[in-house]
C-alpha cells in the first residue's frame, strides 16, 4: 500500500513563510509526478484546486494565484516532494494534500498540474493558516 505522509503545515502571520514536505514510501514505479493540491474550508477536496506540481525533468507549474511566492521541488532519490511557501496570504489557509499521478507518459508540468485532480493516491493533508 503506497503511502504519502505529509508535514510542515501550520499557522503563519500574512507574509509569512511555510515548507511542506511530502515523503512517498513503499513506491516502486519510475513514472511518477507528485503535486500539490489544497482544500478551502467548507468544501470537499474535489472542489479544491491544484496549487502545484512537477513533471518530466523537473518541469515545475503553478497555479496562478500562487507564482512568484511558492516554490516546489522534488528529491527523487527520496521520493519526497516539497512546497516552499512565502509571502503567504490569508487565502492561501486550506488544508493542502500531496498527490501522486502515475502515468506512463512523459507529462509537462502544466499536464500533471491538469491531472491533479485524478490523483492516485493523496496523503492525509496538512492545515495551513495565515492571519491578516
Amino acid at each position: 500500500q503506497i503511502k504519502l505522509v505529509e508535514s510542515g503545515g501550520g499557522s503563519v502571520r500574512a507574509g509569512g513563510s511555510l515548507r511542506l514536505s511530502c515523503a512517498a514510501s513503499r513506491w516502486t514505479h519510475t513514472t511518477y509526478y507528485m503535486g500539490w493540491w489544497r482544500q478551502i474550508a467548507g468544501k470537499n477536496r474535489e472542489g479544491g484546486e491544484a496549487v502545484a506540481a512537477i513533471g518530466v525533468d523537473d518541469d515545475p507549474a503553478y497555479t496562478d494565484s500562487v507564482k512568484g511566492r511558492f516554490t516546489i521541488s522534488q528529491d527523487n532519490a527520496k521520493d519526497t516532494v516539497y512546497l516552499e511557501m512565502n509571502s503567504l496570504e490569508p487565502e492561501d489557509s486550506a488544508m493542502y494534500y500531496c498527490a501522486l499521478v502515475h502515468r506512463r507518459q512523459r507529462l509537462t508540468g502544466m499536464q500533471v498540474l491538469a491531472q491533479m485532480g485524478q490523483s492516485d493516491y493523496w496523503g492525509q493533508g496538512t492545515q495551513v493558516t495565515v492571519s491578516s
